[in-house]
């Protein structure tokens, strides 16, 4: 029981193969990531061995309730002593012992070769001691007490890894595809990158790729966060793991099983799963210590009382399962829970970090704001229209590249409005734009722009939108009004920000934008550190100052320039809009870009490190006085079995509480974000 979260039995990468879209079949006997290659930043702790457990995931099988039964009706048979041919041995007894001890047994002699000392090694010489003095009912009830006791770990345990395999089970196993000119269904293990792949109003996409045709709304929560569903056209991007909703669409395959978005995200969650944080392997040492210190106390307590029943008691009550099946249930159920709200932890070192975290630094752009600027309003002059100044910028802005001009014809077009060619278009950097429209001369630029071209701007002519970009649009020399263009602060930020406030965590504002727009971005925020025009390699000092003063350090960030310092920080964390760079320098990714789900992890992690240490704390008191009342003759084995399996189970069970619930998952995964709230915030040019 002590270490059965840690050995690879059939993995869940080899239980989902049949189901999920994965081109190539692992060798059964194999690692299942043995042919990825995966740099794991641990900030120098890498360590993938969980080789030295065993498996004890999966449901009560019939085996299992024959060996319990024939324990339990041994034990009765032998209580009332019913054939009892030998006065010194029970043949019941014994029989019943081979039966229901033998896997315990197995363990025990497994461990003795790996010299390896372990809570079933213990077990099996107190079930041995107690046949050797004649209790062989003892040893029948300290047997079915482990049996028990392991079914309903495992059932616990087996809860744990479905919350994970949710994700694996997702992907259609059946696929429609159109092949030489006719449509038929194959097994998605057979897809191949270029197939025409058709999905039916209400089906599952099981690939990433592109619509070929059909027009459509698709559901892409799981994989981007988004709440509302997305409309698909010819041309348009799709995932693995999304959901179509209306129309029927086409889709060409462009990546398919583990090379997906899905695929990707999944063998994310499998690999942290396995890992090993240092505080499991705490527990590992910390159960083999009890273990030994258990058998030295029997010891002592023989020689001192000469009592063997008191001696086995000792033996019997200190269990140490609770520290070392808990840890890695605890581990499991904070990863499973962050993957659910949308976070993927890389590994359990790091959700261990982030249970420490005490500041947090977080970039500006595509971070705290959405990153791409937005018309925030529009400020004509005295005779002028707004719908007039806007078709006058539009039009102007037409063959522009710059992200304010495109701002201003999205606007224009979301308006409705008919957007005219320009006869003539030139762009001036860092001033504007000269375009000829419908015969008159527009320019539409910035202050300096219409100071070039003596256009007088009244000190008064503003859209009264605090710190944004101002873009002036004039026509034929007289000046049609000012146009407000800027970010928009992420609607959830300034609720993540006060929710890190109120858990102590210190929040640090690092940007390279220039400090107007970064102060205005931080002020309305409630940031108080704020520090701007950062290059990367500033970025990265500012993070190295930050843990040599020992700070516990989390670093949020979506760019390339974000690389280095997430993967400095003690744990980086990267959105799910992020580029490659970033997901990949991090060892947590926000799939849904939502800071709220990282105030939410970061209460998971701490609240997974307070249940391991209070399972620490409790095997430590129980062991310490179960021994002591053992030892003074106050426990006989009975009672000793009983204490040594109800507090492993308590302490299982308080692991458990980590581990969500369907509803509270499915709520998780469709959980809509807060309504979008326009907060204006500058562009820099």
């Amino acid at each position: 029981m002590a270490d059965q979260l840690n050995r690879d039995g059939a993995s869940l990468a080899d239980q989902a193969e049949a189901r999920t879209t994965v081109p190539q079949a692992l060798n059964e006997n194999s690692h299942p990531h043995t042919d990825h290659d995966h740099h794991d930043h641990t900030h120098g702790d890498h360590d993938h061995d969980d080789e030295d457990g065993h498996d004890h995931e999966h449901p009560f099988e019939w085996q299992e309730a024959v060996r319990i039964g024939v324990v339990a009706v041994a034990a009765a048979l032998v209580w009332f002593r019913v054939w009892e041919p030998f006065s010194l041995v029970s043949v019941i007894g014994v029989a019943g012992l081979l039966v229901g001890g033998w896997p315990i047994l197995k363990e025990a002699f497994e461990n003795v070769l790996q010299r390896r000392m372990t809570m079933e090694l213990s077990m099996t010489i107190a079930i041995v001691a107690a046949a050797t003095i004649g209790q062989f009912f003892t040893a029948l009830v300290i047997t079915l007490f482990v049996l028990v006791a392991e079914v309903l770990e495992g059932l616990t345990v087996g809860r744990g890894r479905k919350a994970i395999r949710d994700l694996l089970e997702f992907l259609p196993s059946e696929v429609s595809v159109r092949r030489t000119g006719s449509i038929r269904t194959i097994s998605a293990a057979e897809l191949s990158v270029g197939d025409a792949i058709l999905v039916a109003p209400g089906g599952r996409i099981p690939v990433d790729g592109a619509v070929l045709s059909g027009q459509s709304f698709v559901d892409e929560s799981r994989i981007t966060g988004e709440s509302m569903p997305v409309e698909k056209v010819e041309g348009a991007s799709v995932f693995a793991g999304s959901i179509n909703q209306s129309g029927a669409l086409e889709v060409r395959a462009e990546r398919i099983g583990r090379d997906t978005s899905y695929g990707k995200i999944i063998e994310a969650v499998e690999r942290a799963e396995r890992s090993r944080a240092p505080v499991q392997r705490l527990a590992d040492r910390m159960a083999g210590y009890l273990v030994y210190f258990a058998l030295g106390s029997a010891v002592l307590t023989y020689l001192i009382t000469r009592n063997i029943t008191s001696t086995i008691s000792v033996i019997i009550v200190a269990g140490a399962c609770g520290i070392a099946a808990g840890t890695p249930l605890a581990i499991l159920g904070g990863i499973g829970r962050s993957a659910r709200l949308g976070a993927i932890i890389k590994g359990g070192v790091h959700l261990e970090t982030l249970g420490k975290v005490d500041t947090v630094v977080l970039d500006k752009t595509g971070t705290l704001t959405f990153g791409r600027p937005e018309v925030q309003a529009v400020a004509a002059v005295a005779g002028t229209s707004s719908e007039e100044l806007l078709d006058a910028a539009a039009a102007a802005e037409l063959r522009s590249e710059h992200p304010l001009g495109k701002a201003i014809i999205a606007h224009a077009r979301a308006q409705g409005r008919l957007i005219v060619e320009p006869e003539h278009f030139a762009y001036t950097p860092g001033r504007g734009v000269d375009a000829k429209v419908a015969a008159s001369r527009v320019l539409v630029g910035n202050r300096a722009w219409m100071q070039d071209n003596n256009i007088s701007v009244p000190s008064t002519l503003s859209p009264g939108v605090e710190a944004a970009s101002e873009v002036y649009v004039a026509r034929d020399g007289v000046l049609l009004g000012a146009i407000a263009v800027a970010d928009t602060v992420r609607p959830e930020a300034k609720r993540a920000i006060e929710a890190l406030t109120s858990l102590g965590i210190r929040t640090i504002l690092l940007t390279g934008d220039a400090l107007p727009v970064a102060n205005a971005v931080g002020n309305g925020l409630g940031i108080k550190e704020i520090e701007a025009g950062l290059l990367p390699e500033d970025k990265l000092a500012r993070i190295q100052a930050l843990v040599r003063q020992k700070r516990t350090v989390a670093m949020v960030g979506d760019g390339v320039n974000d690389a280095p310092a997430l993967a400095e920080a003690s744990v980086g964390i990267a959105m799910g809009s992020g580029t490659d760079v970033a997901q990949e320098s991090a060892d947590v990714v926000l799939l849904g870009n939502d800071l709220v789900r990282l105030v939410e992890t970061l209460k998971v992690a701490r609240r997974t490190r307070r249940i391991i240490w209070q399972n620490f704390a409790g095997t430590l008191a129980i062991d310490g006085l179960g021994i002591g009342l053992a030892a003074v003759g106050l426990l006989n084995p009975l009672l000793a079995a009983f204490i040594h399996v109800a507090s492993e189970l308590t302490f299982i069970l308080n692991s458990a509480r980590l581990l969500p619930s369907k509803a509270k998952a499915s709520e998780a995964l469709t959980a809509a974000p807060t309504a979008r709230v326009p907060q204006p915030v500058p562009v820099h040019p």
